[in-house]
């Protein structure tokens, strides 16, 4: 099995043998790698039945639940990690969320498009429509993400929530680079981003 690069640059940020959640892990490709290679103790939350079962299937320990409001049922500091890759933009309470990673996780991986990348910017100021792009492919009526944010927006409200960003790599044309989150050209230039977030001691 094969992870596709961003899912390969968060499982490099996982430390061996810790306790690991998957918000929205899919059908298990990160949790199976993690257990394989990083001897990690992986569970996962997987909104869609045909997820979870594929995750079962794979002998991975994942329930169904939704993000916006099963979070609360884990107790403080419960994960070493808790991930959340490419969702966070599509629930409903992304702030909610994000508070509710760093109260179960020692330290939060999250990943998120970047809806203020170059390519968005021109295609709606040229073409006044919302934009459709290879890293966002669905038009304005059928895409799943209900709360666009750039990567300055996602560092703000990790800011205002007293959380440090440990480590920010932007994702573009299929290469990867550590930026600082709050530069201009990172918010540009990436057409994607991955935060290593945790809380302030």
């Amino acid at each position: 099995m094969t992870l596709r690069p961003e899912l390969k640059i968060i499982a490099d940020m996982v430390s061996d043998g810790s306790r690991v959640l998957d918000i929205g892990c899919g059908d298990g490709d990160l949790l199976q790698h993690l257990a394989q290679h990083r001897k990690v103790d992986a569970r996962g939350i997987e909104l869609s039945q045909d997820g979870v079962n594929a995750c079962v299937a794979r002998g991975l320990s994942v329930i169904q639940g939704d993000a916006d409001s099963d979070l609360a049922d884990y107790p403080d500091s419960a994960f070493d990690y808790v991930i959340l890759s490419q969702t966070i933009q599509a629930t409903r309470l992304p702030r909610t969320v994000l508070k509710e990673i760093a109260r179960i996780g020692r330290r939060g991986i999250v990943s998120t498009p970047n809806f203020a990348h170059w390519k968005m910017r021109l295609q709606l100021l040229a073409g006044g429509r919302m934009p459709v792009t290879e890293a966002l492919p669905n038009a304005w009526y059928d895409t799943p993400n209900i709360h666009m944010c750039s990567v300055r927006d996602f560092a703000e409200m990790a800011g205002d929530l007293g959380l440090t960003i440990e480590r920010t790599v932007s994702l573009s044309r299929g290469k990867a680079r550590d930026v600082k989150p709050l530069s201009a050209r990172a918010n540009i230039f990436s057409e994607a981003a991955i935060f290593l977030i945790a809380r302030k001691e």
